[in-house]
């Protein structure tokens, strides 16, 4: 038996970094649902004229690079050492997407450069234009460089830029404070993403998360913490849940809080999602309650098949106020209420296609 829920809200541990230059937008370090440790470089915020100042810088580059070109009688053992480990930076760059690789290959291709532009510049006539130019590419990249500021993590989780400002509140050490009036107001859809958000990041806790609905049914008000059960949060996906809070509201529906601890990176773009809440699962026979008659302690129906009527004697697993599900005795188990060998050996079994009369029908 399953008890539909419409909704259900999601509730993680998760910590929103922000920085002062927060205006400026960010670039991503980490991307979104990039693994993270305790004090990485997570994003960093554009520095003030970011952009200027990086296209002077490049050319520069493009400027240096021609004097170097000019140079044709330096032939420096370090100029051809650091000219190959630039084309062995490129060549890195060119095999991978990580970010923070490329930039990483990136710095050592400038740094390998301008090396290379200081050597050519004392070995050659043309050194002090060089310098120049070397000196000019330093003041600019000290302007951007200090201009930047890199967020790091606090801790260690996955990173997420989806950001809806509830981080802060919807927390796991808050369900007192929180109701279903309260998160109604926030109007949030039902599978709609969080948005992606310019001007700041988030770690979230990627071992755990919580998920409220607020219910009405008898199960719900006869649950307890401590509990376990089944959560279906798509039509393929189930998952074990923990019940950690519960509270009757004065509505008369009661507030109920699973923990989950898998599908929960699955779940970091959303903020409320339709879930089933499966109470109790057995395998057996649906059969009416109205079916089901009682002699001595055992339940038995009758069963028509082709006209001929068989009482069968059968056992309840599990029963609500319209159905049971049942399944067959075994003969220990007859054997126990007093039946003979004999006796259970001409005894009928239910089958899955069998027809059984109701209402009281002999």
């Amino acid at each position: 038996m399953k008890k539909k829920v419409q909704h259900g809200y999601i509730v993680r541990n998760e910590k929103v970094l922000t920085g002062e230059n927060y205006k400026n937008g960010l670039v991503e370090i980490k991307a979104e649902g990039d693994k993270v440790s305790k004090d990485d470089n997570v994003f960093r915020y554009y520095s003030n004229n970011e952009k200027n100042l990086a296209e002077k810088i490049a050319e520069l580059d493009v400027e240096i690079q021609e004097a170097l070109e000019g140079q044709t009688d330096v032939y420096s053992a370090d100029i051809q050492l650091l000219d190959k480990q630039i084309e062995e930076n490129l060549q890195k760059i060119l095999a991978t997407n990580n970010v923070d690789e490329i930039e990483e290959y990136k710095g050592t291709i400038s740094e390998a450069l301008i090396k290379k532009a200081k050597i050519a510049g004392e070995l050659s006539p043309s050194g002090s234009y060089i310098n120049k130019l070397i000196e000019e590419r330093r003041g600019y990249e000290e302007k951007l460089n200090s201009g930047q500021e890199y967020i790091k993590a606090d801790r260690s989780g996955v990173m997420s830029y989806r950001i809806d400002g509830l981080e802060e509140f919807l927390t796991p050490s808050n369900f007192d404070n929180i109701d279903e009036e309260l998160l109604d107001s926030y109007n949030i859809k039902t599978g709609q993403l969080i948005s992606t958000s310019k001007e700041a990041g988030k770690i979230v806790d990627n071992y755990e998360c919580y998920i409220i609905v607020f219910l009405e049914s008898n199960e719900a008000r006869e649950a307890n913490v401590g509990d376990t059960l089944t959560l279906r949060i798509s039509e393929t996906s189930e998952i074990n849940a923990e019940i950690t809070y519960k509270r009757e509201e004065d509505t008369g529906k009661v507030m109920l809080v699973f923990k989950i601890n898998k599908a929960v990176e699955e779940l970091i773009a959303y903020r409320k999602i339709s879930i089933d809440v499966i109470w109790w699962s057995y395998s057996g026979l649906k059969v009416p309650n109205t079916a089901l008659k009682k002699e001595g302690e055992l339940y038995y129906l009758t069963r028509n098949r082709t006209g001929y009527k068989d009482k069968i004697f059968v056992k309840i697993l599990k029963q609500n106020n319209d159905y049971s599900i049942i399944e067959n005795y075994g003969t220990e188990e007859l054997l126990e209420f007093g039946y003979t060998r004999d006796e259970i050996s001409s005894m009928k079994s239910i089958g899955l296609y069998d027809e059984v009369l109701v209402n009281n029908e002999n």
